[in-house]
């Protein structure tokens, strides 16, 4: 656990990790009979013992909040990349619409913190300060453009292909990580093996573009898609850094892991502020280009989720609600580890996406997609054990 410079121990960005720097070293040898030697046992005994303890070092609440925010991630980001292919594939086609519709839902954290003031000791940041506010605002307008930028990839790329070249924020999370907020970040051998080992499958699929293109997309457009996810992607690394500077400069108080039940009640603050910052940037764009009268044309012929009005509203109302359910998950696992832990997580999302998407929308499936796939896998998966494994430094904080 990170402690405070006043050496009290703070609920903010806990290095969330298994010491597994037991098993490392030369001492694992084996008997005549085959089995492992007593040293072996000792070792996995305090393995145990060691995991056992990092458990116990926070409440049960912190890990019900990390679980929640991690599960929010794998289910709700999911489900928004496909409802943004859904409106594509039912007849929509504006990208500001699309990006509208991603922070319609900012109301949802609003709301959620009304029981935090009404049954809890939470008290509202109030009023905040000039340099939050400005940071409200600058990640409200970086969260519009990134939504903008994800809404002209998925239009011209499959959501398998997308959410695979997606997988690069990991990268991105972990440099922005490191450079803006510094050691609670580490980037170790791990950590630069699974950025190259996903580079790599980013690579593979750009090689392979014209598998997977759509019908009426032409090489230029495919292009564009591509390069827009990937600047999205490195843009979404960029978020999770600076909400976590954020929650580090402004919004940690010190209080201890007992306190993670009512000082969560920030991510909420954020997470609605930063929200009603990106819809009103983004409501000004659709504005500016007439999209509130393009959705009632798009309603009348739409052809997805039973069709019509009633269909274009429903996959507009679900992908408001799973895009900021996702966001809202990203930003409490942001809170309560680090921006590379959002950014593994952000990466696990890719195969079920990936799955998915040639389930419901039959995407191509070619061999290079399915290398780049395992790739993937592969890369994020070496990181968790590497990074699971590293050793202590002195500081505590993972290699």
């Amino acid at each position: 656990m990170e402690k405070d410079g006043d050496g009290g121990e703070g609920l903010r960005h806990h290095a969330i990790r298994l010491p597994l720097a037991a098993m490392e070293g030369s001492g694992s040898e084996i008997t005549s009979n085959g089995g492992p030697s007593v040293s072996l046992r000792q070792k996995a005994s305090s393995l145990m013992a060691s995991s056992a303890a990092a458990y116990r070092s926070k409440p049960a609440s912190f890990w019900a909040l990390l679980a929640l925010s991690g599960g929010a991630m794998l289910t709700a980001f999911p489900a928004a990349s496909l409802l943004s292919r859904l409106y594509y594939n039912g007849g929509g086609q504006s990208k500001w619409i699309l990006s509208w519709s991603a922070v319609a839902g900012w109301p949802i954290p609003a709301l959620l913190l009304l029981p935090c003031y009404l049954f809890s000791d939470a008290s509202p940041t109030w009023p905040p300060s000039p340099w939050l506010c400005f940071w409200y605002a600058l990640l409200g307008l970086l969260s519009a453009a990134d939504n903008l930028m994800y809404a002209w990839a998925y239009a011209y790329l499959p959501a398998s292909t997308a959410s695979l070249v997606a997988a690069s924020s990991l990268a991105f999370s972990a440099v922005f990580g490191r450079l803006i907020v510094g050691k609670k970040n580490r980037i170790g051998l791990s950590t630069l093996n699974a950025i190259v080992v996903i580079t790599a499958g980013v690579v593979i699929i750009a090689l392979d573009s014209g598998s997977d293109r759509y019908p009426g997309v032409t090489g230029r457009q495919y292009a564009l898609g591509f390069a827009l996810d990937v600047a999205g992607s490195a843009l979404h690394g960029l978020i999770f850094a600076l909400s976590e500077l954020v929650f580090d400069k402004y919004l940690s108080n010190g209080s201890g892991d007992g306190a993670a039940a009512t000082r969560f009640h920030v991510v909420l603050e954020q997470q609605a502020a930063v929200s009603l910052s990106a819809f009103a940037f983004t409501s000004a764009g659709l504005a500016a280009t007439d999209g509130f009268a393009a959705m009632r044309r798009e309603a009348a012929g739409f052809s997805a989720a039973g069709g019509g009005k009633a269909g274009y509203a429903m996959v507009m109302g679900w992908s408001a609600a799973t895009f900021q359910l996702g966001v809202l998950g990203a930003t409490g696992v942001v809170y309560l580890g680090s921006t590379v832990l959002a950014g593994v997580l952000n990466a696990v999302r890719v195969p079920l996406t990936s799955v998915a998407a040639v389930v419901w929308f039959h995407d191509p499936m070619s061999g290079f997609k399915i290398l780049s796939l395992v790739i993937t896998v592969w890369g994020f998966g070496s990181y968790m054990v590497g990074h699971s494994s590293a050793k202590k430094t002195s500081g505590g904080s993972p290699q």
